[in-house]
C-alpha cells in the first residue's frame, strides 16, 4: 500500500513539473505578423480568400485578373493594389461590400515596400 501511494504522489509531482511558454500555447491574436512578407508566404492567402472569386481563377469582372503572382504585380507596381484595399479616394473600394481586416492591409502594405518578394 505505502508503495502505492508513493507511485501515486510522484506521478502527481512530475506531472505539475510540465511548463510551456504562455505565449506559444496562447498566441495574442492582436498582433500581426508583417515579418517576412512574400507572395508565397502570406499574401496568396490573402488575396484568394477575398479577391479571387471576382478577380481570379479565370474570373475577370472590372477587367482585373490577381489570378498569380506577375498578375497581382502589376497592381501592386501601380498603386492600385493598396488603393482599392485601403479605400482611398479615387480608387473603387474593394472587396466590394466590405473591407479587409487591418492586419490583411498591414500585410499587403509591407509586401509592396519590401518589393513585393515572391518567395
Amino acid at each position: 500500500m505505502k508503495q502505492n501511494t508513493c507511485i501515486m504522489i510522484l506521478t502527481v509531482l512530475l506531472a505539475g513539473c510540465y511548463y510551456d511558454n504562455k505565449e506559444d500555447l496562447y498566441p495574442n491574436p492582436g498582433i500581426c505578423d508583417t515579418t517576412t512578407v512574400t507572395y508565397s508566404g502570406k499574401v496568396f492567402d490573402i488575396i484568394q480568400s477575398a479577391c479571387y472569386s471576382c478577380h481570379g481563377s479565370g474570373n475577370m469582372l472590372g477587367n482585373v485578373n490577381l489570378d498569380g503572382y506577375t498578375n497581382l504585380k502589376i497592381y501592386a507596381d501601380n498603386g492600385k493594389l493598396i488603393g482599392v484595399t485601403e479605400h482611398q479616394a479615387g480608387y473603387s473600394p474593394m472587396p466590394q461590400g466590405g473591407k479587409l481586416g487591418d492586419c490583411d492591409i498591414n500585410v499587403l502594405k509591407m509586401w509592396v515596400r519590401e518589393g513585393t518578394p515572391n518567395n
